[in-house]
């Protein structure tokens, strides 16, 4: 059997196909949708066999099925066009076809009326950082199909799953890949203890003068070292709350706390397989800026969020912490 066909029924094998695996601990993809889709909704609820489905949150109320075959996928609605339709369980020895651990489900994204979006130009180049332009030779999807596709991407990447463009084109995004962190609170730490708190694990740490930093409403700190790259950490006052915080009353005087990466190259971060020396330092860094979000949080509080937008528990952040022993920069 074609391995595709595995995933989802036929009338589907066409969609992009978004596959993540069916475990405790990964986020539940109506709750991903809300970060880049502020109307997702079902459109129709999945249908539980029989009385195995649990209840899901009250902005998706209705029934998800557990992956034990029998039940009905649902369609959530993915801004004014799109759709996913799920989810469909995968059987094991597919998903381990595709590389994944299994067990894991899949979500068909497609239009919701059923026709094709006009693909734009062939990619000028085919190394990206998310393997778009590779997973399209023929044509870059443009507007809203592209803004599904790389959500799709993001929810792999957050996930440990993969995309299969157009229901082949395998795209597999680097779970590590994600370094940058966002933390959102309504406490202001004043410069000199952001400061103390940056440089308790990298001591270069410094504080930038007004005129360089992140603007007048905000301040910045920055950590540079002669191997890694840089850690700027800015503090800006925010308008609202990013959309996966849309639950939430925005605070007033929000404020959040940016925590990005630059590496020694920054064209390396949009490329798909960077140097082996990159991926070195980013995995340092990437532990490093878990441990820095995390001590803020013990003096902030506040909700984490990564670079694609979506929430991560203070549990995600303490296993980034651990990827890399210590998790120091050289210095």
């Amino acid at each position: 059997m074609d391995p595709v066909h595995a995933l989802v029924p036929a009338e589907h094998a066409s969609d992009h196909l978004l596959v993540v695996p069916d475990a405790a601990g990964v986020p539940e993809i109506p709750g991903l949708a809300l970060a880049w889709f502020d109307d997702a909704a079902w459109l129709r609820p999945p249908r539980a066999a029989a009385a195995t489905g649990i209840v899901v949150g009250a902005r998706f109320r209705g029934m998800r099925p557990r992956a034990d075959g029998g039940a009905v996928p649902g369609t959530l609605r993915l801004g004014d066009a799109y759709r996913a339709t799920g989810p469909f369980p995968v059987p094991e020895d597919a998903a381990h076809a595709f590389g994944l651990p299994g067990p894991a489900v899949a979500w068909a994204l497609g239009r919701t009326d059923g026709t094709l979006d006009r693909r734009g130009a062939r990619p000028a180049s085919y190394d990206d950082r998310d393997g778009i332009g590779r997973a399209f030779p023929g044509g870059v999807p443009e507007g809203e199909e592209l803004r599904v596709v790389r959500w799709a991407v993001a929810v792999a990447r957050r996930a440990g799953g993969i995309v299969l463009a157009d229901g082949g084109r395998l795209v597999r995004p680097d779970p590590s890949a994600a370094v940058d962190l966002a933390l959102w609170t309504s406490s202001v730490l004043p410069p000199a203890d952001l400061l103390a708190v940056v440089r308790s694990l990298v001591a270069t740490a410094r504080a930038v003068a007004e005129d360089g930093s992140a603007g007048p409403s905000g301040y910045r700190v920055v950590a540079a070292t002669p191997y890694d790259g840089t850690t700027v950490a800015d503090v800006v006052r925010a308008a609202g709350l990013p959309p996966a915080l849309a639950g939430l009353e925005p605070a007033p005087g929000t404020v959040v706390y940016r925590v990005r990466w630059a590496p020694q190259d920054e064209y390396e971060l949009q490329v798909e397989h960077p140097s082996g020396l990159h991926l070195i330092a980013r995995a340092r860094m990437r532990a490093l800026h878990a441990r820095l979000v995390l001590a803020l949080q013990r003096r902030v509080g506040g909700t984490a969020v990564d670079d694609h937008g979506f929430v991560l528990p203070a549990e995600e952040l303490e296993r980034r912490t651990a990827e890399v022993s210590g998790a120091r920069p050289w210095v």
